[in-house]
């Protein structure tokens, strides 16, 4: 007699009404969201559209929007980018001190003034930078324009006011670092116990044991520290609106007294006294905006899933 190979079809198990609940209601979450981008995204292009489709000189400069857009881009870009070259490795330092070196006291102490940082308003770090900060950069801004001038960045003149785009990066770089250090120090706590354990069984010191084990475990999530810190950059207003010396100009010059303004600043400065088209061109900036932004956490998103295969779970 010949034996059925066809397996029997697995019992499908009833959902609870708390499971069918929440399950609805994480579905619904998840719609939400995408209905509010996709909104966001309708009202922007709505409300852009006369100003893509004005003549040149009808909005503001006279040049076209393109040419208006174009150097709050461009100081919206190098702020954010400087601002985090600067806090990433810093970031990444202070989270593997906190994690591995500082004792346990030291560490508490450390990441609960990391999390007190975080939540500071922007509109302090910008008052700090604006009375404090910009006046203490007035002197090394003269020495680098003396001695490294022959790079674009430190061309000079100085400003006199400290007013400067390297005030504003290194501003930004301060309100990004507490948000990375406290992501990527939550990563690095994830790392599992026995690669840890089987590095220094190994012989390795405890640098060798970070490089070879914690690193490439939490090289994800450092990137998607770091890109959350760039989209915070990036949408910053009033900490650069009050630090920079606005001139419009596009020019990698980050101590001179010329600086290009960023989209969300701009915005903020211009919208109270705009009517009309002028309105239609700022929101066209914030569409450009809304379109980076997008594009940064796309990349990001697409960084992670090349790293997801790897897993502390074997």
């Amino acid at each position: 007699m010949a034996l059925s190979t066809e397996r029997p079809s697995p019992r499908r198990v009833p959902q609870r009404p708390g499971d069918r609940i929440f399950s609805g209601f994480s579905t619904g979450a998840g719609v939400l969201i995408l209905v509010a981008l996709a909104g966001v995204a309708a009202f922007l292009l709505v409300e852009a559209w006369p100003s893509l489709t004005a003549p040149a000189e009808d909005i503001s400069g006279g040049e076209g929007l393109v040419l208006y857009v174009w150097p709050l881009l461009f100081g919206t870009l190098i702020s954010a980018v400087f601002a985090l070259v600067i806090a990433a490795p810093l970031a990444v330092a202070i989270a593997l001190f906190i994690t591995y070196y500082a004792p346990r006291r030291l560490a508490q102490a450390l990441g609960y003034l990391i999390d007190l940082l975080a939540a500071v308003p922007s509109i302090i770090y910008g008052l700090w930078g604006f009375q404090q900060l910009a006046p203490l950069t007035v002197d090394p801004t003269t020495w680098l324009s003396e001695n490294l001038g022959f790079l674009p960045f430190f061309a000079g003149p100085p400003s006199a006011t400290g007013r400067t785009m390297f005030v504003a990066i290194i501003v930004l770089a301060v309100m990004i670092l507490p948000i990375i250090t406290a992501v990527v120090r939550e990563a690095f706590r994830q790392t599992p116990r026995l690669h840890e354990e089987a590095s220094l069984a190994l012989g390795a010191t405890r640098w060798e044991m970070i490089r070879m084990a914690v690193l490439p475990f939490g090289r994800s999530s450092i990137v998607g520290a770091s890109m959350l810190g760039l989209g915070r950059a990036l949408g910053e207003t009033m900490a650069v609106a009050i630090v920079l010396s606005v001139s419009g100009g596009v020019t990698f010059n980050l101590i001179g007294s010329g600086n290009p303004s960023t989209i969300a600043a701009n915005i903020a400065l211009q919208f109270p006294e705009s009517t009309g088209l002028q309105v239609n061109t700022l929101i066209a900036s914030g569409l450009v905006l809304f379109a980076i932004t997008l594009v940064v956490n796309m990349a990001a998103r697409a960084v992670i899933n090349r790293r997801k295969e790897f897993s502390g779970a074997n």
